[in-house]
């Protein structure tokens, strides 16, 4: 699968998800939902204010008569009411609406009615990005923000899960740094290597794991030919790039969106069901994408 419209192709091969919405009554998260539901990815329980949520979606002329609403006046319990509907199995997925991220990761946490696995959670974004040949998984840009060995371990086996989901059976994995060998004084390089040896060593399965990469020679074929690297396991031809921490994958997600020709979608993973967690600031193509993103990986929770 190397676009979005092969991931909706897949979709349209799977059972209608349900997604709950955490305090609805956000005109962006309304739109978004209303189009993945008429482009048959998924159905949505608005969760919060009915009178707001319906105030809302008149005043951007979309029609949510088809929508349940369960009518939640106070935020919080907005947010454990919606959350709880994927906790129990009445939903397949859950989505932030107009709550801030520390309150909506508060329910995500509940001991009794939240999405807990014992996993680390982590965040992947996943980008077909014109001139490259493969849909690229960016990972982590959002959530932890300086992963240890461990978290970036949880961090790999939350996205090969993903990705698994998404029909790429063994993707490889460029967990990435300044320069292409290891230097005990740049700690990335030393841990990427460690993650390259524990795949190596089966503690990390279902992928390839090559690392120290720098990022050319994870993503361009021509710079792994040029430095002499094609004895790698990765040749330019990455899946998935793991960031040594948040502020290099955030500054290379954000050049990606605001110079290049790209779409995108973004989840959070490590969860009983995939999360929704966009801003404000995103797109409504990317608020679109990243349910359908969600709908994948819930179909294949669901088997």
């Amino acid at each position: 699968m190397n676009n979005f419209d092969g991931l909706l192709e897949k979709i349209a091969q799977c059972s209608m998800k349900k997604l709950a919405v955490a305090v609805a009554q956000d005109d962006a998260v309304i739109e978004a939902v209303r189009a993945a539901k008429d482009r048959k990815i998924a159905d949505a329980i608005l969760v919060g204010d009915a009178d707001k949520i319906k105030e809302v979606a008149a005043s951007i002329n979309t029609d949510i008569s088809d929508f349940e609403i369960v009518d939640v006046k106070d935020n919080t319990e907005a947010a454990l009411t919606a959350v709880k509907l994927v906790h129990d199995g009445k939903a397949d997925m859950y989505m932030k609406g107009l709550i801030d991220t520390k309150g909506f990761l508060k329910s995500v946490l509940d001991k009794e009615v939240g999405l807990r696995t014992g996993k680390p959670l982590s965040h992947v974004a996943l980008f077909e990005i014109e001139g490259y040949e493969k849909m690229m998984f960016l990972t982590d840009v959002a959530f932890i923000p300086y992963p240890t060995l461990e978290d970036k371990v949880g961090i790999i086996n939350n996205t090969v899960e993903v990705a698994h989901a998404c029909g790429i059976e063994c993707p490889k994995v460029a967990p990435v740094a300044a320069v292409e060998v290891v230097n005990p004084k740049m700690p990335a390089t030393v841990e990427a290597a460690e993650l390259a040896k524990m795949n190596d060593e089966g503690k990390i399965t279902g992928c390839i794991v090559d690392g120290p990469l720098s990022m050319d020679l994870a993503i361009d074929p021509e710079a792994a030919r040029h430095k002499g690297a094609t004895n790698r396991k990765i040749v330019g031809d990455a899946d998935v790039i793991v960031f040594p921490d948040i502020h290099a994958g955030n500054l290379v997600y954000k050049t990606l969106v605001h110079t290049a020709n790209v779409k995108n979608g973004c989840i959070l993973t490590g969860t009983k069901a995939p999360v929704i967690l966009t801003s404000r600031s995103d797109s409504f193509e990317t608020k679109v994408n990243s349910i359908a993103l969600a709908a994948i990986v819930a179909e294949e929770l669901s088997k």
